[in-house]
């Protein structure tokens, strides 16, 4: 059963989770009549990614099966498909909440959160505003200051992301890194740019390579463009592109270089490269989507913006693995100290 948007607003929380000057809305509260149903569409062909959309889907799978809901999922045929994939979706599932995975859907959701004002969506990594994932224009995309269905999911990947650049930079031996990144959209630009300014922080004079490969899928680019940076010396790979970022990890192992892994721990989802592995720069993407769920159902669910960062606890470092004994004790010191500075100073990594 879909529910009609409640005409009491609840003043705002805070700034961290609700975007500038939003009112903060709830969720329409879940009925006792029937179970309610949970859809999500992720992107075409990543069920199975060992990364950001395979995280999102459990976590949502999970969290509907706690509470009862039913829960169905799909996947657009290509990038050009999200807006009809989405409203299809909608029309024939009636569902009553709407989770939509990545930045790239960001102008669909906004278009069917407008023509379906009585269901709520949550979107995992796109928050609304100028440039920002709006159709056309802020006056589209916005009512009284934002959405007032959507629940944004947002990470601080620059945060982790610098982390796991200080590691690389300190545990370099050639004096070059580099990262295989996905499309060229913000949440990929603040990892690339977090962790080269991390990089740079451990170690001045590093040598940093990156390319924007405009695919999420491609996991033989991805390989390819990690050969070609080893080729040139880089001796740690940042993987920052799903599961094209995966070829970049795949070439690391088989070049016995190091790597980092993104967005999970991807010593448990990708064991094929584990020994490779510093760490990775993880974002508890299942936690965030499932929480949503849960607080849909329990009727906490708010408009605006939640977003994890080193400080919430929302995003960290993997464990080291294999490596445990094997890096230094200077390096790991120099992640901790480089966590404390950025919580005190999240402008650090350059990508504020």
């Amino acid at each position: 059963m879909n529910h009609a948007m409640p005409a009491i607003r609840i003043p705002l929380l805070t700034a961290a989770i609700l975007l500038g000057s939003c009112t903060a809305v709830q969720a329409p509260s879940p009925s006792a009549e029937g179970a309610l149903k949970v859809a999500v569409m992720i992107d075409s062909g990543s069920e199975d990614d060992k990364s950001f959309n395979e995280l999102s889907l459990r976590g949502a799978r999970e969290a509907a099966d706690e509470f009862g809901f039913e829960f169905v999922y799909t996947t657009p045929q290509s990038t050009t498909d999200y807006a009809d994939t989405l409203e299809q979706m909608i029309v024939a599932e009636n569902p009553d909440l709407v989770v939509t995975v990545g930045f790239r859907m960001g102008e669909a959701t906004a278009r069917a959160a407008q023509v379906h004002p009585d269901l709520w969506f949550a979107i995992v990594d796109n928050d609304y505003g100028p440039g920002q994932g709006c159709p056309e224009s802020a006056e589209d995309c916005y009512v009284d200051g934002g959405l007032s269905n959507v629940t944004s999911l947002m990470f601080a990947e620059d945060e982790v992301a610098y982390l796991a650049g200080v590691l690389a930079g300190c545990m370099t031996e050639t004096g070059t890194v580099a990262t295989v990144a996905g499309v060229e959209i913000p949440p990929v630009v603040k990892l690339l740019t977090g962790f080269e300014s991390g990089a740079r922080a451990a170690r001045p004079d590093v040598v940093t390579l990156h390319q924007y490969i405009p695919d999420f899928d491609d996991p033989e680019t991805g390989k390819a463009v990690a050969q070609g940076f080893i080729s040139d010396g880089a001796d740690v790979i940042f993987g920052a592109a799903g599961n094209t970022g995966n070829g970049g990890l795949l070439a690391a192992n088989e070049a016995g270089v190091m790597a980092v892994g993104v967005d999970v721990d991807q010593y448990l989802t990708y064991p094929e490269v584990g020994e490779s592995l510093l760490t990775s720069a993880a974002k508890n993407m299942d936690v965030a989507v499932a929480t949503a769920v849960r607080d849909f159902a329990n009727e906490r669910l708010e408009a605006g913006i939640r977003r994890a960062t080193l400080e919430s606890g929302g995003i960290g470092l993997a464990p080291y693995h294999d490596w445990e004994d094997r890096i230094p004790q200077t390096c790991k010191d120099m992640v901790t100290d480089a966590e404390a500075v950025v919580i005190a100073d999240p402008t650090i990594t350059g990508a504020k």
